[in-house]
């Protein structure tokens, strides 16, 4: 998905909404000062700001990223912010050239829904990680992604999204095989009530701009747009409010 200017938008209002789950996740694990932090697949933002001040001055946080246009926007934002404590770095998750065990936490978020693999993706974070860190998941259930009132097009568009990354080797309701994927792993939930407006209402149509050559292949060209037209209509109505998907958090010491 990644590449077009709507997604680095989509990942930035994103990573907005999910940071006060993050930062519970980080006071849960408690004081970072002097460790060493990896944000795999950071985008534009993901967790560095929440990381930045997690280790403190004497620490350090690093963001990787497959793509040298996520890692761009990601240097725009750490210049505009001042985020001392960062460092960017362009790293595969499938052939990382990270060091083993050098850091202190391993997060990772929506990694897994997108690209699949997960057994290799969790096997290559445990290398990453030091003895006794911390590994931090978080992925997507869509079980909780519905519209007041109800909104038939947007579900119908919903669907053809989880349905694009289940033929792409991937599991938009990721976040329901966590429990298995770690040993012993503390647990929860968030989920956001979007009021009507809320830019994050709009999620499935900014998935729809990310996706829409894997759209293309499920429906003609014209059934698509005739689809967004209708979700458009729906999602624009003043009355309508909503809930977010699901994001399920997970994390264990290694």
């Amino acid at each position: 998905m990644a590449g077009r200017v709507s997604e680095t938008e989509r990942l930035r209002v994103q990573s907005g909404v999910w940071e006060p789950a993050g930062a519970r996740v980080l006071e849960s694990i408690g004081p970072g000062d002097g460790l060493r932090a990896l944000d795999v697949g950071c985008g534009p933002m993901g967790w560095l700001r929440l990381l930045n001040v997690w280790v403190g001055p004497g620490g350090r946080a690093v963001g990787s990223d497959v793509q040298a246009g996520m890692l761009e926007a990601a240097r725009e934002m750490v210049r505009a912010e001042k985020l001392a404590n960062v460092e960017l770095v362009e790293d595969d998750i499938f052939a990382s050239a990270l060091e083993p065990a050098s850091f202190d936490l391993v997060h990772a978020r929506f990694q897994l829904a997108p690209l699949g693999r997960a057994e290799a993706q969790v096997a290559t974070f445990r290398r990453l990680l030091k003895p006794g860190g911390w590994l931090v998941l978080e992925e997507p259930d869509t079980a909780s992604w519905r519209f007041v009132p109800e909104a038939p097009a947007a579900m119908e568009l919903i669907g053809l999204i989880v349905r694009s990354f289940a033929l792409a080797g991937g599991d938009f309701d990721a976040g329901r095989s966590l429990r298995w994927l770690l040993a012993r792993p503390e647990m929860c939930a968030a989920m956001e009530v979007l009021e009507p407006n809320d830019p994050y209402l709009q999620a499935p149509l900014q998935f729809a701009s990310s996706l829409e050559p894997r759209l293309l292949e499920l429906v003609g060209d014209a059934a698509l747009a005739d689809l967004r037209q209708r979700v458009e209509a729906e999602l624009s109505d003043d009355a309508r409010w909503g809930t977010s998907f699901a994001l399920i958090q997970a994390w264990e010491r290694n």
